[in-house]
């Protein structure tokens, strides 16, 4: 089995049965992806953050944790200002940070993704409302969709107290609001550090499309961001191992 598939295979045994073979028959469609209807989650509309950073010169960064991180990948490499989006685990040592043992759900770890990007175009808070709006759905505590166990959490890794102040906000605001049937069950976390996952991680839903688990999980993600946010879309990927070989 190779590496691209080992993951693949792993995410599958967690596939609801029915579901997928419902799934596989609709396939037959080479636009199945684009069905509303078997989309794994709907994305919520939801009002922008009412604190923000402002617009600045350099780059920044942010780390995000929302479930499988094939799909969080996915939709943040598609968003403009975005200049890096890398798979990867936040929450606990480097010596754990190794996709088999963070799959046993004891290391303190979460499937994260860093990502780069420049304030002058994209803020943290646009990047927030794409992280709860289309990302994944911040009211499952310690499971998305599928995946099961913490390592597959809500969470968001404040890189300072900056950060922390405006998702805390956000949070807040998002639950007076009642936008989501359910409080949300995000969690925050500090002073963590991020290690890129395997290569064979990065990069999963453009280079494996046809994936069952992508097609119905994650490849419904990219057209929600495309219709919520149309400003903040791009359509050609910030993909990590084009970056690399460069």
């Amino acid at each position: 089995m190779t590496g691209i598939e080992k993951p693949a295979a792993k995410r599958l045994t967690n596939f609801a049965r029915g579901a997928l073979a419902a799934l596989m028959l609709a396939a037959a469609g080479a636009a199945l992806w684009q069905t509303p209807a078997i989309s794994a989650e709907k994305a919520v509309v939801i009002p922008p953050p009412a604190m923000d950073e402002k617009p600045a010169a350099g780059t920044a960064k942010a780390i995000f944790a929302g479930g499988c991180f094939w799909g969080v990948q996915g939709v943040f490499q598609h968003v403009k200002g975005v200049t890096s989006a890398v798979s990867g685990y936040a929450g606990g040592d480097k010596d754990t940070a190794v996709y088999e043992t963070v799959g046993t759900g004891r290391t303190g770890h979460a499937e994260a993704v860093e990502i780069t990007y420049e304030p002058s175009e994209v803020t943290y808070g646009q990047l927030l409302q794409v992280y709860f709006s289309v990302a994944h759905n911040p009211t499952q505590l310690n499971y998305q969709g599928p995946d099961r166990g913490p390592q597959y959490r809500s969470t968001i890794f404040a890189e300072s107290d900056a950060q922390k102040k405006i998702a805390e906000s956000y949070i807040a605001q998002l639950d007076k609001a009642k936008v989501f049937p359910e409080p949300i069950v995000t969690t925050l976390e500090t002073g963590k550090t991020f290690f890129p996952a395997e290569d064979y991680h990065q990069d999963f839903l453009t280079l494996n499309p046809t994936y069952p688990y992508i097609v119905y999980n994650d490849l419904p993600k990219i057209e929600n961001l495309k219709t919520l946010f149309p400003d903040l879309y791009s359509e050609k990927p910030v993909l990590v191992l084009a970056a690399n070989k460069s």
